[in-house]
């Protein structure tokens, strides 16, 4: 693809993982990115790597070590889909080689690991940012509108998020989510995430006071979790619930509930369509006279996009680089942020956890 950017930011990525053929379509669709290396252990994997997902064997290298990408002068930032485990490692030294840092998520095992990477990041002036795509979407945009409007909203009460799929006989066996060696935290790391992610957009980044585990998450042989729950409470009276699992069909649900409208939409980490995204917003609803129905009814809104939503992450991302490049920027501290505090509530449920569902105060 013809790339709009004279200069655009040039990309490599750390390792072959299933969803860096994702994100290394999304980087040749940015309109400022582009990828100039892919790096494994092995330099057969690479070149399998470039070939199979028809990237262009003549500008993107295959290279045969973490290191040789990080220490190649033609890289300045990188996607590192790591297992959970190797990324606290690989942030780290991508950060001390000056390279700008897009993090799969989780993004660390404990928020100590990841202020080791956050650290880095700053001290040695490179932006990071986690590749939580939904963020990106021009809906989510659009519905933080309508949930900040204290006429059709009102004031947030109620937040419930789900994520869950069902992981096959292969993957619940042999998929690195879950493998305590790996990326110990399971269910609640990989989907969790998201369900964190969204509770916290919706309450607009204020973290939660309390969280409760619910009881009864279903664990693996290893002790990974497969399927758990939580309850978050605010101060204010707010009040979360999430559910997340490898176990459960394919389910993608967030609802915001306000004192004056509700906000509800069913496919928020992966919209059903890559072009168009859906959501629903009922305000002031009331049943019908002899209570047969509901008026009004709930809007439907419907947010078309000509770039998908990880597209539109690496185009964000470039662009925070760029000002970075060009001295006219300091690395943005929104990102960062905001993967502190959704990291800070994993590991908040993974004590309550711990603790036999006591409440932890964060």
């Amino acid at each position: 693809m013809a790339h709009e950017s004279p200069n655009p930011i040039r990309f490599g990525i750390l390792c072959c993982a299933e969803i860096a053929r994702k994100v290394s379509r999304a980087i040749s669709l940015a309109p400022n990115a582009v990828l100039v290396a892919v790096g494994s252990r092995n330099l057969d994997k690479a070149r399998r790597f470039i070939a199979d997902n028809g990237l262009d064997a003549g500008s993107v290298r295959p290279v045969g070590s973490y290191e040789a990408v990080l220490d190649d002068p033609a890289v300045e930032a990188v996607y590192i889909p790591l297992p959970t485990s190797l990324h606290v490692t690989w942030a780290v030294a991508a950060a001390e080689k000056g390279k700008h840092v897009l993090l799969e998520k989780p993004t660390a095992l404990c928020v100590a690991e990841l202020d080791r990477i956050l650290e880095a990041c700053a001290s040695n002036g490179v932006q990071f940012m986690d590749s939580t795509m939904w963020m990106h979407h021009p809906r989510t945009a659009k519905m933080r509108e309508i949930l900040s409007d204290p006429i059709r909203f009102g004031q947030l009460k109620m937040i419930h998020s789900i994520f869950t799929f069902a992981g096959d006989e292969d993957f619940l066996q042999n998929d690195i989510r879950v493998k305590p060696d790996l990326d110990s935290l399971g269910a609640l790391g990989d989907a969790g995430w998201y369900c964190i992610r969204s509770t916290l957009w919706a309450a607009g980044f204020e973290l939660p006071k309390t969280v409760i585990a619910q009881r009864g998450p279903v664990k693996n042989e290893a002790g990974i979790i497969l399927s758990c729950g939580a309850t978050l409470l605010w101060d204010d009276g707010k009040v979360a619930t999430l559910n997340c699992s490898f176990l459960a069909h394919l389910t993608m649900e967030v609802s915001a509930m306000g004192t004056r409208g509700t906000l509800h939409l069913t496919d928020f980490v992966i919209p059903y369509e890559e072009s168009s995204a859906a959501f629903t917003f009922a305000s002031d609803s009331a049943f019908t006279e002899l209570v047969t129905g509901w008026q009004p009814l709930p809007s439907k809104h419907v947010i078309t996009t000509d770039l998908p939503q990880e597209a539109l992450m690496v185009q964000e991302f470039s662009r925070l680089v760029q000002g970075i490049k060009d001295s006219s920027s300091k690395p943005d501290t929104k990102w960062p942020t905001i993967s502190r505090k959704t990291q800070l509530v994993i590991d908040a449920v993974k004590a309550s956890i711990e603790r036999d569902f006591e409440p932890v105060d964060i």
